[in-house]
């Protein structure tokens, strides 16, 4: 198992000064009602980075009312569309003039490569602002052709004030996943992320007021799930609320929202993805895409491709050459551009993936490589393959969140659609073959949001993305999330003279 270093984590220079800590209410950075900090943890090294403000139930109430005065009698709502297109577009351009410091924040807060922050993180959000932006001022109703004696149009509205609570494993493209369409519906909104991963979102508020968004628009209230995640989703004055998480946490959010005011609920919830090549794929590409699909991000992915499911012909070919680039593959410092995994996010995480490790040795599972940590400072693992799988073992099963791969044999197309099926979750699936009959039938047999034939994690701002089954409802990217934040009000006119009326 290659390492950067001796111990899986080098010192090093590149960490930003730490310039927001606060809260971000209604335009300022304030302290929390209660005074209370919670450390933020570098994952490298297990070290307090900084101690940011706590927010709590009371917190949530002041943001969500400058969020509710902002859109009541606030300019944003209102505004037209190339109006809020043009700030969005301001608000993109600073992000990028950013990029460097931004990326350090997500490797030191989430033990994200720094480089690929760099090259792909940053600038995608810049560039999800902007397509959206462009939707803006596009956002119209229809003229209906009633069937009675009546003239009827539908007006799409902003839905009202959204809260947010997003994950850890993305901070930068989660926050404008969810805060970009709903700046361009003309919505204004709370958003909590995840506490394990503040810095980010903080600073993406100070941009989003230098760019001329106007106060409590965006407000951003770190805090704990129980405590603030909770006060948001129960919150009788948020109309909406949209959860990137667990499928655990995304049932209490429904409880909450029903026994509540029956807010509007969207959820992108776990994965436990399929990723299924066939006798004819190439074997090298295929074995790259395997070790992609589950060890990109250190695993903390929800699409990760977590049960590669591989047919008889290539089978012990591929288990060769996957367990050979998997021992080269190199697990350090997060910041060295030669690194291609950097540590877990938190002890938290590190301790779950390594219990379902654990499990898998238990359970009977071969063990082809990895299964340790790395060095003696910092939440690193090997990656790690299991082979001889069944479909109800736990690691087959539970999303582990980890750069954990169960390998499976198959014979038929039939075998490989009940195995990928065989999940309580349905967000994403992959399929490498060369033979369009087989890619076809499998994508309409496969019970899930996204299939990826021949390639893996390919993702736009133009493709909607959500799961079926327990990995949630309703969509993110594309047209189709700006439905999320709009309601449809139907307008009715009659004709006169009409005898009928």
């Amino acid at each position: 198992m290659s390492t950067a270093s001796s111990n899986g984590a080098p010192s090093f220079t590149n960490v930003p000064i730490i310039k927001f800590t606060k809260l971000f209410i209604n335009g300022d950075f304030v302290d929390s009602v209660s005074g209370k900090t919670f450390e933020t943890i570098d994952p490298r090294t297990g070290e307090v980075i900084a101690r940011i403000s706590e927010g709590t139930k009371e917190d949530i109430d002041i943001a969500v009312k400058a969020a509710r005065y902002a859109f009541d009698f606030g300019p944003w709502p209102r505004l037209p569309g190339v109006e809020r297109a043009k700030l969005m577009m301001k608000f993109a351009d600073l992000i990028e003039q950013n990029t460097e410091e931004l990326a350090a924040l997500d490797a030191i807060d989430a033990g994200k490569l720094y480089h690929l922050c760099k090259a792909l993180d940053i600038p995608s959000a810049a560039n999800t602002l902007r397509y959206y932006a462009g939707a803006a001022d596009k956002i119209h109703g229809e003229v209906l052709k009633a069937s009675r004696e009546l003239h009827a149009y539908t007006l799409l509205e902003p839905i009202g004030v959204v809260g947010h609570i997003i994950p850890w494993n993305f901070p930068t493209a989660m926050f404008f996943i969810k805060v970009a369409p709903s700046l361009a519906a003309g919505c204004t909104m709370v958003l909590k992320p995840a506490e394990q991963t503040p810095l980010s979102a903080l600073f993406y508020a100070h941009l989003a007021k230098l760019a001329g968004i106007p106060d409590g628009v965006i407000n951003v209230v770190p805090g704990f799930g129980p405590i603030a995640g909770a006060a948001v989703s129960s919150h009788m004055d948020i109309d909406a609320v949209s959860f990137t998480g667990s499928t655990q946490t995304g049932r209490k959010i429904m409880e909450a929202a029903a026994k509540s005011n029956l807010k509007h609920v969207s959820l992108e919830l776990g994965g436990k993805s399929p990723l299924i090549i066939f006798d004819d794929a190439d074997i090298e590409k295929a074995t790259e895409l395997a070790l992609l699909g589950i060890l990109f991000n250190k695993g903390e992915v929800c699409v990760a491709s977590s049960r590669v499911f591989v047919q008889e012909g290539i089978y012990h070919e591929f288990e060769k050459k996957l367990v050979e680039k998997a021992k080269t593959w190199v697990v350090g410092d997060p910041f060295d551009p030669n690194v291609q995994q950097g540590p877990q996010v938190d002890k938290k995480q590190f301790e779950k993936i390594l219990s379902y490790i654990e499990h898998g040795k238990k359970e009977g599972a071969t063990l082809l490589t990895g299964g340790k940590t790395v060095g003696n400072k910092g939440y690193y693992i090997q990656p790690t393959i299991f082979s001889n799988i069944k479909d109800d073992m736990l690691i087959a099963q539970d999303e582990i969140f980890g750069p954990v791969m169960a390998l499976k044999k198959f014979k038929t197309v039939e075998e490989a659609i009940k195995s990928a099926n065989n999940t309580r979750y349905g967000l994403a699936a992959g399929i490498v073959t060369k033979n369009l009959d087989i890619a076809n039938t499998m994508s309409r047999s496969i019970r899930a949001g996204t299939i990826w034939i021949n390639c893996y994690f390919a993702f736009g701002d133009d493709i909607p993305f959500g799961g079926y089954k327990m990995s949630g409802f309703g969509k993110d990217h594309g047209l189709q999330a700006l439905q999320k934040y709009l309601q449809v009000k139907s307008v009715v006119t009659p004709i006169y003279n009409s005898p009928w009326l």
